[in-house]
């Protein structure tokens, strides 16, 4: 605490990340990042870019990766935003788009930045309870409302709505903005962008961060309709017009274009998580059908933070969320199939243990 803070910052309960360890040899699960190196034309075109054009500003719209992220969904490039990760897309949603008498609504168990983005803003919000096996019921949201956010696929569960839920939610409310956070749509999940000529108050969110693993250079970006991306532009220019530098557009730009090592490498992380799931299984874990780079699971006779701190003291780290409803389970990133053979040794070791 400090007498220097105003108000609104004593009352703050920051985003927590997770960790990024600094400890050398560990496998770490905990934070979704792809366990494979980007693609080489990305790596190539920011190596490219690091030239002396880096004394200019770059272009402040980032038009070319605009236009280069709609034509892969069919979109013209003023349907399209960026920003410097989905984090900030997704705050530039809420001051944009949310700041009325009625309530926010999302999930309680859900992404846990959308509550600290309604506390700093200071807009009303209410959470909508997931039902007993962890799914979102669209009816439960059909109530006065500011908007809605659903991240879909949700976590940490993993789980993904269709799209006629979708559908359904965006008729639900005609007059209000539905924002769809897709970080995890790539890994078996159905995107909502095709329904963005349709719905003029849909906005779906995406990142670079995860199904293209550039996590590092921090790019976000949206699909809504020109009347949302205006709105969404003018909370950019009035913050920081230069939210992506000229090496970010680049690799970010030609990660897009490389749908070769995007298809390679999603269905990678989607043979992992089948064979993951199979090796959790048969260790009496219960695991949540998954449709994200992650798994949700549970185990009936073992405590989740005895399991993650009995997994550190093996080299290996995963999320434990700490809460009513998620202090039972644990979120596991699909790694590699070495790593995840490692995670399940370890855990068998652990089991066995502790019988």
């Amino acid at each position: 605490m400090s007498r220097f803070w105003s108000p609104l910052v004593h009352q703050l309960t920051p985003y927590v990340p997770g960790e990024q360890p600094r400890t050398p040899g560990l496998i770490k699960l905990n934070t979704n990042e792809l366990p494979y190196g980007p693609s080489p034309r990305a790596l190539k075109a920011m190596r490219d870019a690091a030239d002396d054009t880096l004394r200019l500003y770059p272009d402040p719209v980032s038009l070319s990766l605009r236009t280069a992220l709609g034509k892969r969904v069919g979109l013209p490039a003023d349907h399209v935003f960026v920003g410097n990760g989905s984090d900030e897309v997704l705050a530039h949603a809420f001051q944009a788009f949310f700041a009325h008498k009625a309530p926010l609504l999302f999930a309680d168990v859900t992404y846990s930045f959308y509550k600290v983005y309604c506390e700093l803003y200071r807009l009303p919000y209410q959470t909508v309870a997931l039902d007993e096996t962890m799914q979102v019921q669209i009816e439960d949201y059909n109530q006065p409302c500011s908007g809605v956010v659903l991240a879909n696929p949700n976590a940490p569960t993993g789980i993904a709505l269709g799209l006629d839920k979708i559908r359904q939610l965006l008729e639900m409310h005609p007059d209000r903005v539905v924002l769809v956070d897709e970080a995890y749509v790539d890994f078996g999940a159905e995107s909502a962008a095709s329904l963005v000529k349709e719905y003029a108050n849909l906005l779906v969110v995406q990142t670079f961060s995860k199904s293209r693993a550039l996590a590092g250079i921090r790019v976000g970006f949206a699909f809504a309709s020109p009347e949302l991306i205006e709105g969404l532009t003018r909370v950019k220019d009035s913050f920081n017009s230069y939210p992506l530098d000229r090496i970010a557009q680049a690799g970010a730009q030609a990660a897009a274009e490389d749908e070769a090592w995007f298809c390679e490498h999603v269905e990678k992380v989607k043979a992992s998580r089948e064979r993951l799931s199979a090796g959790l299984a048969a260790l009496g874990f219960s695991i949540l059908p998954s449709q994200a780079n992650f798994v949700y699971i549970h185990h009936a006779d073992r405590s989740a933070a005895r399991i993650a701190s009995d997994l550190r003291e093996h080299a290996v780290i995963v999320r434990h969320l700490k809460g009513e409803r998620t202090a039972d389970w644990l979120r596991v990133t699909i790694g590699t199939d070495q790593q995840c053979d490692v995670l399940l040794s370890v855990l068998r070791d652990i089991l066995l243990r502790n019988d």
